[in-house]
């Protein structure tokens, strides 16, 4: 089966992207250079296609009832905040984790989930099955493209390309405006400031032109990568999955557990006893870390890498480590790189926030 395009492929060619398959979906990895493009969002602002992301729209008198089911994390705490953004965790009847994502309350009777790409299909049959109980509509907006501008001068690039829409610097973060044309979030995956624009792709493609007019990089998967990697956020499908519980991946803060009467999806099945340490790593010397290396500690405890790459802005091996619970930073450790032991050292997440290493 032929890998699927988003409605921006063509400035992509355009651009001359290399293109790469990543969840069925043919994607730009690069422009040119990563670490240019890694650099830009750092410094200035890059600009990501992720229309391959799925917006789905849930309306309905019970929305807020069914989400707060549907969800690890409690949706109440938003439901009073029109255009407020929640991250969570979706679980199965086990625990697992079916995927993460932002929920976004609209209004009384409206709300909008934003899913990973590789997942969108099934996130969304779950949802519906899951949504038959509730009288709820369930729309999938592939009608909609979307891209991320992130960077310090992110909002202020938006702001020239949009100067129809006042406020977009009153956005505070996790929180979103709506537009007659335009859903705006000032949400990321970079660690930097920024917004993710959905609008029909007419728009987002002038927008995109646009904002390359002003000077914004367009950026691929690979700087996606390692941006996200150095600001310490998950990537579903290396991180978690189905088989992992929240609290094995650094994820036990999006589970809500106060409203002791709220029976989400996999309550009944999380267990205490699987929770792990999920660490940041460094790399002391030359090499590259990546997913399913195995770490060990001094005394013997032992855990695996589940993603790693080499950082740009710190010029070194960084990496996420799943250890056994009771392992702390600043501990010394080594990781298995083909068959070598080479030292490292746990630290605590993140690695870089606005642009600041703080490691």
């Amino acid at each position: 089966m032929s890998a699927k395009r988003t409605q921006l492929y063509e400035l992509h060619l355009e651009s001359g992207a290399k293109l790469i398959d990543f969840g069925g979906w043919e994607m730009p990895v690069s422009y040119g250079s990563q670490i240019e493009e890694h650099n830009a969002v750092r410094t200035n602002v890059g600009l990501f296609d992720v229309s391959h992301m799925l917006n789905i729209d849930l309306s309905g008198a019970r929305c807020e009832e069914f989400l707060r089911t549907l969800l690890a994390n409690d949706v109440s705490k938003i439901s009073t905040i029109p255009g407020k953004a929640l991250y969570s965790c979706m679980l199965n009847d086990a625990g697992g984790v079916i995927d993460d994502l932002i929920v976004y309350f609209i209004n009384d009777g409206a709300w909008r989930l934003v899913v990973n790409a590789g997942c969108a299909d099934s996130d969304l049959a779950w949802i519906e099955k899951q949504a038959a109980a509730y009288d709820i509509e369930v729309k999938s907006r592939r009608d909609l493209a979307m891209i991320a501008v992130q960077g310090p001068n992110a909002v202020d690039r938006v702001a020239e390309a949009l100067p129809q829409i006042e406020g977009l610097s009153d956005i505070k973060p996790f929180s979103s405006k709506q537009t007659e044309s335009y859903f705006i979030a000032r949400t990321g995956y970079t660690g930097e400031d920024g917004f993710e624009i959905s609008a029909t792709p007419d728009l987002i493609i002038k927008l995109w032109k646009d904002l390359v007019a002003l000077g914004a990089q367009p950026c691929g998967l690979g700087a996606r990568d390692t941006l996200r990697l150095e600001a310490g956020m998950n990537l579903y499908g290396s991180d978690m999955d189905t088989c992992t519980q929240p609290s094995e991946s650094g994820l036990q803060w999006t589970v809500a557990l106060k409203d002791e009467g709220r029976d989400f999806i996999g309550r009944s099945a999380l267990d205490d006893s699987r929770k792990k340490a999920f660490l940041g790593v460094r790399l002391l010397g030359r090499g590259v870390m990546r997913s399913h290396m195995k770490v060990r500690t001094a005394d013997g405890a032992e855990g695996e890498i589940t993603s790693g790459t080499m950082s740009p802005t710190l010029g070194y091996s960084i990496g996420f480590v799943r250890m056994p619970l009771g392992t702390e930073p600043n501990q010394k450790v080594e990781v298995d790189i083909r068959g070598k032991w080479h030292e490292a050292e746990l630290v605590k997440l993140p690695f870089v926030k606005n642009g600041k290493a703080l490691v």
